[in-house]
């Protein structure tokens, strides 16, 4: 502000003025600043205690009630089918088009196939 710079604000464009001289114009603008800065802490400082909250109560949850993340795109029989094309050395574009799954979803399996294998546990689709 003492360097004469505007700010405005984008949501309720509000135009904070650096370059004015008036004394009670200077105590208004500093106090609006302050006070943005203080609810934008007090907002961020909330949010993230709500978050903690939540994450708390979904780590209490029995398992059945708990979120399992996204249903896996893939088998059990492809996952295989992709670990021994991948055991291999075969590329990840003809795994995809010989196994009917995406490119990426052959990269997350190659990547982290004990991973890939619990989602299927997870969701009850393998046999465990």
């Amino acid at each position: 502000m003492r360097r004469g710079v505007v700010i405005r604000t984008i949501i309720n464009n509000m135009t904070f003025d650096g370059s004015t001289s008036d004394p009670m114009q200077k105590a208004v603008r500093d106090a609006l600043i302050g006070f943005m800065a203080a609810a934008a802490q007090s907002h961020a400082e909330v949010t993230k205690a709500a978050q903690i909250a939540g994450i708390a109560h979904a780590k209490s949850l029995p398992d059945g009630k708990r979120y399992k993340g996204r249903k896996p795109s893939y088998t059990e029989s492809q996952l295989d089918q992709v670990m021994n094309l991948a055991d291999q050395k075969a590329g990840v574009s003809s795994i995809a088009k010989v196994t009917g799954l995406s490119r990426q979803a052959v990269y997350r399996i190659v990547d982290d196939p004990t991973a890939a294998r619990a989602s299927l546990i997870e969701w009850g689709s393998a046999r465990s």
